[in-house]
């Protein structure tokens, strides 16, 4: 077996379970908060193409995808993100959403033959550090806290680190924090990779569950630099959020020509191609903005109901994007969740679960992540039942 796969930590809910472990069957209906599923339903319309074109699962599909695809998804980069151009054949290329995605590019970019560097935010999704470690990288993990408004300051990192930077995940908006980069300090960063000569992966897949302003991009950025090549950049976005979509698997990364040609012929190699009638669902999703807005208003709504709520006894306020509230507990992280799972069956991930301790600090501790994708009623009863806990301590 791969040595590597020795240095893998458990993944978050493997914890969740064990901390869980002896806890008494609770009389109340469960709650959860933890995984961030969208549960608002998916687009009827979608749905209709799936079924209009069920007989292409006779069809081997391709692991470029079909034309019509990349140009959906190039014309929707260019009109979210302002962009001049984007090149459907050389500069789109469809994937089976952004996890795998992520984890199949950071094979495809490393060279470990090199003593790798990969930089990422502190708290992170966990693949970006599976997929370094079985890629032969070392990850740099990137405080995010309150001092640096909860993404990293890159400022911080020294220029030994940078000159053995081979790769930089930047998530923005943040999973699990809500916040976002702006295009000053994507250009920053830009620079940076220039100057370094390292690329930049940027995770956008909340970007569009935002409360008032779209977030930036990280091709907006290149746009605004007058970069059309995009070079030494890539962004991964998907239709799990966006559309309410994540059992269709689809998404797609966009930028550097260079990169994504090799990508493409890993990924030919990897098997990993979009079935025909998925793309077309696909287009039709990229092609419609009218549920977009709506699944918004409905994260809104949700959010503006649980924080009248909490945010008087708990640590807590609204994100810039994303469907996550990141807030402060009284106790440590892990004795609230296992409290609140216990006496409320209310179910949130502890933020330690999410980050890595460094320099002896963890900054997820003393933090959960709640996820608001549960129906308006049900995140409603679920923050009144964490009043209820927070009451008793």
């Amino acid at each position: 077996m791969n040595p590597d796969l020795e240095r893998l930590h458990p993944y978050p809910f493997e914890k969740l379970k064990t901390l869980f472990t002896g806890l008494p069957a609770s009389d109340k209906s469960p709650i959860a908060l933890s995984i961030g599923e969208p549960k608002h339903p998916s687009p009827d319309f979608v749905q209709q193409v799936l079924r209009d074109n069920s007989a292409l699962l006779a069809r081997y599909p391709t692991t470029a995808g079909i034309p019509e695809l990349s140009q959906a998804i190039a014309d929707w980069l260019k009109q979210r993100f302002h962009l001049n151009s984007v090149d459907p054949a050389g500069q789109v290329l469809p994937v089976n959403g952004t996890r795998e995605a992520l984890f199949a590019f950071t094979q495809a970019v490393i060279d470990r033959q090199r003593q790798p560097l990969v930089l990422m935010p502190n708290p992170f999704y966990q693949i970006y550090e599976g997929a370094t470690l079985l890629a032969g990288g070392e990850p740099v993990y990137l405080p995010c806290t309150d001092a640096t408004g909860l993404q990293p300051d890159f400022d911080a990192v020294s220029e030994d680190t940078w000159i053995r930077t081979q790769l930089l995940f930047i998530c923005t908006p943040g999973n699990p924090t809500g916040a976002t980069l702006s295009l000053s300090q994507l250009k920053a960063l830009i620079q940076l990779a220039d100057k370094y000569d390292f690329v930049i992966a940027s995770d956008e897949c909340y970007s569009e569950i935002y409360r008032d302003k779209p977030p930036a991009g990280l091709l907006q950025a290149c746009a605004a630099l007058g970069r059309d090549d995009y070079r030494r950049c890539v962004v991964f976005h998907s239709l799990s959020k966006r559309s309410n979509l994540p059992g269709l698997r689809s998404g797609f990364v966009a930028g550097d020509r260079e990169i994504l040609a090799g990508f493409l012929r890993y990924r030919t190699y990897h098997g990993c191609a979009m079935p025909i009638h998925h793309q077309l669902a696909s287009i039709a999703a990229w092609q419609d903005e009218a549920h977009v807005a709506h699944n918004r208003a409905l994260y809104r709504e949700k959010f503006d109901a649980v924080l009248d709520i909490l945010g008087g006894p708990l640590k807590v306020s609204a994100p810039s994007a994303g469907f996550y509230l990141w807030p402060k507990t009284p106790i440590s992280d892990e004795a609230f969740a296992k409290r609140l799972q216990a006496e409320q069956n209310v179910t949130v991930l502890p933020g330690r679960y999410l980050s890595r301790t460094v320099n002896g600090k963890n900054p997820g501790s003393n933090r959960v992540r709640m996820a608001l994708v549960a129906p308006l009623e049900e995140c409603i009863e679920g923050a009144t039942r964490i009043k209820a806990l927070l009451d008793t301590l």
